[in-house]
């Protein structure tokens, strides 16, 4: 097990770059199963949720050439042959290992997947990609630690889902590519990563339309050939360094930030007192700020809730949360998504801040709080990241465990946190 050093109550500056979009990352390589010809993806992010889906590709018999990954950030894959069904033990370790069903069934007309892993924030459900798949023509059997589909071949249909889930129409999008005949899927997510993924599968040969709606249509086609496709930037990362930066009275400059996925995150920001400026394509946090809650009409108290896209993300929930203990005045945080994803906050108020955990899904902040170094653990990658911000803008020393799990959505953090003058190191047991 690893762990951070953190000494914290300095601030940051600098440029940074953030990473290829991590949930654009792992549908695409699921993507690569549908064809026969070789996919590169350029700006994949190395990191842990990442290389366990190429060594799960690798073990189905697909070829992986990820030797440029650590440097240049590109992947070629060919599924020239896929013998093998996803690695179940693997699969166990992160949520889009359920994205395989999808392609299989469209290349091999069966799947045996398991209970896919990922953040334990709570319930996630899988009956939306059940819904969708059956919706297809396909057989879905649950069995208390696998799924196993058939389905002898994939058609058309109209596929109204239950809840814009973001997975779930990514699994609908993978399967319906091959099918036979025009599928429509009503209800569908349109998060940037869901946009990035049709993108690549309309490079490969797809047909699908209504991209960035929450309508799609495919029309299926016979095969897939090969391609390239260069990921967007991940706008979660992005919204970590526009917090790191806020909460440190640093100043940052993000490069290729891709400002038009940042509208809802910057007016949320802005409610917590936060300056941001939008230069071109990057976007600038000014230094030495110091933050007040914008109160609503009369002095009511605000609120900052999650919702699907173009609302707040749900995965910034973390990072907004800390951000208001260090700023003056109350605010209520909302997370209507998962049940569980507050319940770090603990960890927070073992540090100073002054937050009431209303319920699972409600927390009022009371800032601004200063905070203490402690010793903390990271539960789940977007809570770790906060942690992470919380300990740099802390007084003293804060030691954070189990940072396997940031690792799993933040490539090489405490290196590209050095180079904007943070005071971290990474230390293995």
């Amino acid at each position: 097990m690893e762990r951070f050093i953190v000494e914290g109550g300095r601030p940051l500056h600098g440029e940074v770059m953030p990473a290829g979009n991590k949930n654009s990352a792992l549908p695409m390589l699921a993507a690569c199963l549908l064809t026969t010809e070789p996919v590169t993806l350029h700006n994949l992010p190395a990191i842990g949720d990442v290389r366990i889906l190429l060594k799960m590709l690798a073990a189905m018999g697909v070829e992986v050439d990820d030797s440029a990954l650590p440097t240049t950030h590109t992947v070629t894959l060919r599924a020239r042959n896929v013998h093998e069904q996803p690695d179940q033990r693997l699969g166990a370790l992160v949520r889009g290992s359920l994205l395989f069903a999808g392609p299989m069934l469209a290349r091999t007309g069966h799947a045996l997947v398991g209970q896919p892993g990922g953040d334990a924030i709570g319930r996630r459900r899988a009956d939306t990609h059940f819904l969708a798949l059956r919706a297809l023509g396909a057989t879905v059997d649950v069995h208390d630690d696998t799924y196993a589909m058939q389905a002898g071949k994939l058609r058309g249909t109209e596929i109204f889902l239950d809840e814009a889930s973001v997975t779930g129409t990514e699994q609908a999008l993978l399967a319906a590519v091959l099918a036979e005949g025009e599928t429509i899927i009503i209800n569908a997510a349109c998060e940037p990563h869901v946009q990035d993924l049709c993108n690549l599968l309309n490079t490969l040969g797809a047909r699908v339309t209504g991209v960035g709606s929450n309508t799609l249509v495919i029309e299926g086609v016979s095969s897939l050939h090969g391609g390239e496709h260069t990921l967007m930037s991940d706008h979660i990362e992005v919204g970590s360094f526009i917090g790191l930066a806020a909460i440190t009275g640093g100043e940052l400059l993000i490069r290729n930030a891709v400002p038009e996925h940042m509208r809802m995150t910057c007016l949320v920001y802005r409610r917590l007192g936060v300056q941001i400026d939008i230069r071109g394509n990057d976007i600038f946090v000014p230094g030495g700020q110091s933050l007040q809650v914008d109160d609503d009409e009369h002095g009511a108290v605000p609120k900052i809730d999650d919702g699907i896209w173009p609302a707040f993300p749900s995965d910034l929930m973390s990072i907004a949360l800390v951000t208001a203990t260090q700023s003056t005045g109350t605010v209520l945080i909302f997370e209507k998504m998962f049940e569980s994803r507050l319940f770090f906050v603990d960890r927070l108020i073992s540090m100073g801040a002054r937050i009431v955990l209303c319920d699972p899904h409600r927390a009022v902040v009371v800032g601004k709080s200063p905070l203490r170094g402690d010793e903390i653990s990271s539960p789940d990658i977007r809570a770790g990241m906060a942690l992470l911000l919380a300990a740099l803008c802390a007084s003293g020393e804060s030691v954070i465990f189990n940072v396997g799990q940031i690792d799993r959505g933040y490539e090489a953090i405490e290196n590209r946190l050095q180079a904007l003058g943070a005071a971290i190191r990474r230390v293995e047991d």
